[in-house]
């Protein structure tokens, strides 16, 4: 595959980091780079791009979309993370929102798309269970129709984010009898602020509570709030499962934190000569570089087979890789922070270099990569049976 730049490709580009450098404010981007984004950054930062057209730019031209070819879409993804802009909302813009505008009624993309795109509603993701995380079509959450609603019942977990959630699209079995797991599942819109809905915190190994439970006593549901067709909800959350998979490989952040790293290893002191030259550091970085170059490419082949809403296999390898190099980045990165990177609780100012003292709460943090979005050790399953053919 050739990766090389056209001139029409390297225009558009540059027009992308006008924007992103330009019009989002240095601030939220410095947040972004230290994984210290606020709700208002994320908000805000989104609202910036949907004016200039860049919010959610692989929707329906109807709906905001740009139409742009494979390359340029792998180019918008690359440099938004590359200049640390935070990502626009995935679960309104990457996940619920091609659901409607594929599947849903013309009501439900007239109340919700506009809306969408521009963050007025916050969504969140009701898919995980304790019981049904990486093997989802196990899920126990019942909807069951009464007239014109279905009556909401069960629990969800893992929400990333469901703090802020205003809304959430939710994966709920409508036919206990269905003959296989994934038959009988329903996709659904709901309003969380409707009574019976409890959510709780969760909190995690770094200390944050970024993830949430909610449950779900009687929650009464308009069958208004159905998309698409009852019973055929699976079929809707496999394609919106290879959105996120592609999304969670964060390609172009892995190599602004490699560029980054890079740069700081050429002036960090190991005591007898500079991190970059050490034997085992330097492996490690090549070995990442090449990796890297790898999911660039496979990420372009994701993007061009999604284009017409094709879920491509692809992605969980794309998932399975993308993942454990940031992963492999954010240890690098602590281990070149040293002492310093022991700082992430400490008040007050004491000389750190931001990026090191916040090396180790990302090093925590981005070990939920494993697990969400399908974990691992599922992608592995996915890829022998869909790609290798075992």
């Amino acid at each position: 595959m050739d990766l090389e730049l056209s001139s029409d490709d390297i225009e558009f580009r540059d027009g992308l980091r006008e924007v992103f450098l330009g019009e989002i404010p240095a601030d939220i981007r410095r947040r972004s780079a230290l994984n210290q984004t606020t709700r208002d950054d994320i908000v805000d930062s989104q609202r910036i791009l949907h004016r200039h057209g860049l919010a959610v730019p692989h929707w329906p031209v109807a709906w905001g979309g740009r139409d742009w070819s494979a390359t340029q879409s792998h180019i918008y993804g690359s440099e938004l993370q590359r200049a640390a802009v935070p990502q626009p909302l995935a679960f309104n813009v990457s996940m619920v929102g091609p659901i409607i505008a594929e599947f849903g009624s013309d009501a439900q993309k007239q109340k919700f798309l506009p809306a969408t795109a521009n963050l007025d509603i916050w969504w969140s993701q009701g898919f995980s269970e304790p019981e049904a995380g990486s093997d989802l079509a196990s899920l126990k959450t019942t909807a069951r129709r009464d007239g014109d609603v279905y009556i909401l019942n069960g629990q969800k977990t893992w929400t990333t984010l469901g703090q802020y959630g205003d809304w959430m699209f939710v994966l709920a079995r409508t036919d206990p009898d269905a003959p296989r797991k994934q038959q009988g599942i329903s996709f659904l819109l709901l309003d969380l602020a409707t009574p019976g809905i409890e959510r709780r915190p969760i909190t995690l190994v770094d200390g944050s509570a970024e993830v949430n439970e909610f449950f779900f006593d009687d929650v009464v549901v308009p069958v208004e709030n159905l998309v698409g067709e009852e019973n055929k909800g699976w079929g809707y959350a496999k394609f919106l499962l290879g959105n996120e998979r592609n999304s969670i490989a964060q390609v172009g952040t892995a190599q602004r934190i490699y560029a980054d790293l890079a740069a700081s290893a050429a002036t960090t002191s190991t005591g007898v000569g500079p991190l970059a030259d050490d034997p085992d550091f330097r492996g490690s970085m090549h070995r990442i570089k090449t990796q890297l170059l790898a999911l660039e490419a496979t990420q372009l082949r994701v993007t061009g087979a999604s284009e017409h809403g094709v879920a491509s296999p692809v992605s969980s390898l794309l998932k399975l890789e993308g993942t454990q190099a940031l992963q492999e980045l954010t240890r690098l990165r602590m281990t070149a922070a040293g002492a310093d990177a022991s700082l992430v609780t400490a008040d007050g100012d004491l000389g750190a270099d931001p990026a090191a003292s916040a090396s180790a709460t990302q090093y925590l943090n981005l070990r939920k990569l494993s697990i969400f979005g399908g974990s691992n050790e599922i992608q592995r399953g996915v890829i022998a049976k869909t790609i290798l053919g075992l």
